[in-house]
């Protein structure tokens, strides 16, 4: 349950950061609006995904997935290009996020 918790939070921080995008500077009240409610909502998802997840993993998975994620949105939907070097710092954070997933806490 607490992975669902951290997977809506992630798709909530994607989705909050691209209205970011679309908020033009906090110019246009419609995606501001629903970006600072997604970013709530997101960050309240959280804390509960915090509850039984440690800290370090769950950002690490968050901060990951989210770099990786808002890397292929930014290319998609706002034609922002990546280069070879981008491409390989992803599959670091991919790599790095597996590892500590893996075998980054003492139990």
């Amino acid at each position: 349950m607490h992975y669902l918790f951290l997977g809506t939070a992630i798709a909530l921080e994607l989705v909050a950061t691209t209205l970011l995008k679309y908020s033009d500077g906090f110019k246009r009240l419609v995606p501001t609006v629903s970006c600072i409610l997604a970013y709530i909502l997101c960050f309240y998802l959280l804390s509960k995904a915090l509850d039984k997840i440690n800290l370090g993993v769950a950002y690490a998975t968050w901060s990951g997935i989210g770099i990786v994620a808002t890397t292929v949105i930014s290319a998609v939907l706002f034609k922002q290009g990546v280069s070879l070097a981008g491409v390989i710092g992803i599959v670091l954070i991919i790599v790095g996020c597996v590892l500590l997933n893996m075998f980054g806490t003492v139990h």
